[in-house]
């Protein structure tokens, strides 16, 4: 009886949905029909709201409350600017090629004294006509204008013992500076003594006799400049055949150095009277003589002397000006 039961419940909820489901299509089918769905126009874009004004910067003072809001002010809008062109700038000139280097002006000049016939004169074999040998030459004395007005001779006695100086006149000698036979020869006869009356007639007279002072000798002598400093001191005098000095032979070796001669030629010494003597002087500066080569006395001798200065370009004389009168002219 419980069988029968659950059947009789079972198609009853059939039946029920059966009749749900007819009534959902009945309302499906005759129910009113929905609207017919249309497409709404897209809405119109907003303008995009202007950014606000940048707040005023504030003054000072504060303002008081009660005080109405100033005004806005309007800015004017900025005035175009022209812009000119640039101007035509001409292209810039080639560049001139660079100077050729300025050779520095010598500062001394030199000239090449003659080896055959140009010698030294201290030490110098003195003999006379017939050769025989009578002494050596030691000295000479010059006078103010640099020429040779005595000679100072070491007479030779037998091996040494009754040497004597004795200084005799510069014309009683003859020259013979060749290479092969340096002399000097002592017009003096046979059989005579050197220092005969003969010889003292022209001017022979011992060493020992205090010298005039318009003569100054040459050996040991210092070289000077004009302002009191020292050059160097004389060593030798250089001789040709024709009895005339050619250079002197100075010593300018300093402290702390090696030994060291020039040949200063003899145009660029002069002899000045100072503390009642007369006095050796030379304008050779020190850098001249730094640049001067060295005395050999085996190899060609180069005399030197002060370059002597460019000549001045005359100005030319301003506008206007009126000549000079000459020396004619001024007489009348």
């Amino acid at each position: 009886m419980s069988g029968g039961f659950y059947r009789h419940g079972v198609s009853r909820c059939i039946l029920v949905w059966v009749l749900l489901t007819m009534l959902a299509g009945c309302s499906a089918l005759f129910g009113p029909k929905p609207p017919p769905v249309t497409e709404q126009p897209a809405p119109e874009p907003q303008p995009e709201p202007e950014p606000p004004a940048p707040p005023e910067p504030e003054a000072s003072a504060p303002a008081p409350a009660s005080a109405p809001a100033a005004p806005e002010v309007k800015r004017a809008p900025p005035k175009p600017v022209h812009r000119h062109p640039a101007p035509h700038r001409p292209a810039p000139p080639e560049t001139p090629p660079a100077p050729a280097p300025v050779v520095p002006a010598p500062i001394i000049s030199t000239r090449l004294l003659s080896s055959n016939d140009t010698r030294g004169l201290l030490d110098a074999r003195v003999q006379r006509p017939d050769g025989k040998a009578l002494g050596r030459a030691i000295d000479m004395f010059v006078d103010k204008d640099g020429r040779p007005q005595e000679m100072l001779v070491n007479l030779s006695g037998f091996l040494g013992i009754g040497d004597r100086k004795v200084r005799f006149p510069w014309n009683a000698f003859t020259f013979n500076m060749n290479a092969k036979k340096a002399a000097i020869t002592l017009a003096v006869k046979e059989g005579q003594p050197p220092a005969a009356q003969a010889l003292q007639k022209k001017g022979a007279r011992p060493a020992g006799i205090a010298s005039k002072p318009e003569l100054t000798r040459m050996i040991d002598a210092t070289v000077e400049r004009g302002d009191g400093a020292r050059v160097g001191r004389v060593v030798d005098v250089l001789i040709d055949n024709h009895a005339a000095p050619q250079a002197a032979v100075v010593d300018v070796s300093r402290l702390m150095q090696d030994r060291r001669s020039i040949a200063v030629d003899w145009s660029a010494l002069r002899f000045v009277h100072k503390d009642d003597a007369l006095r050796v002087e030379s304008d050779l500066t020190d850098a001249q003589v730094d640049a001067a080569p060295n005395y050999e006395p085996d190899r060609p001798v180069r005399a030197v002397s002060p370059a002597p200065k460019p000549p001045v370009a005359a100005q030319p004389a301003p506008a206007g000006a009126k000549p000079a009168a000459s020396g004619n002219d001024a007489s009348r």
